[in-house]
């Protein structure tokens, strides 16, 4: 297997910040970053890197959490991480991405929010089936692929964000 990217936690500043903006409040922020774990694979043979939940979460049908993962990625260029929500969530109570599959570019690692990986999940269950999670649980995944490009492929943007960031056409 080729080596081509390393996870790493973001700044305890920019994690602090996401917090606030989730619970109003940067109490608890410095703990939680603590105890995340760095993305792993469970066995040789896994494609997918888990990301483990930064706090207790429980999702009713149709609702909505974005969650800090305290994550970033240092990714060769010529790569991309793709993110998925866990197959066992998504089959058992339709948990799905709200944009379907997570785009992480190399080059969102050198952004201003230090490259900070958010993922936006909803419980899409149609059978009122509740989603509860407790802190360290494994809720999505991440896969890297490798990604080409056209011949007369000219682009030469710098990027500073996510999450549309780089719409500049």
């Amino acid at each position: 297997m080729k080596k081509i990217a390393k996870f790493e936690k973001v700044s305890e500043e920019i994690f602090a910040q996401a917090w606030s903006d989730q619970f109003g409040s940067k109490e608890g922020a410095a703990e939680a970053l603590e105890r995340i774990p760095l993305p792993h694979r469970a066995t040789s043979g896994s494609a997918g890197y888990d990301f483990a939940l930064p706090y207790d979460l429980t999702l009713r049908p149709g609702e909505t959490a974005k969650i800090p993962t305290g994550i970033r990625a240092r990714i060769a260029e010529g790569w991309v991480l793709m993110i998925y929500p866990r197959s066992g969530l998504g089959f058992k109570y339709r948990l799905q991405l709200n944009n379907t599959v997570g785009v992480i570019d190399s080059d969102y690692y050198h952004s201003s929010n230090e490259g900070h990986i958010f993922i936006k999940i909803t419980n899409n269950s149609n059978e009122d089936k509740i989603l509860s999670l407790r802190a360290g649980d494994s809720f999505a995944q991440g896969v890297f692929t490798p990604f080409g490009i056209v011949e007369d492929d000219d682009a030469d943007g710098i990027r500073d964000g996510g999450l549309g960031s780089t719409s500049a056409r």
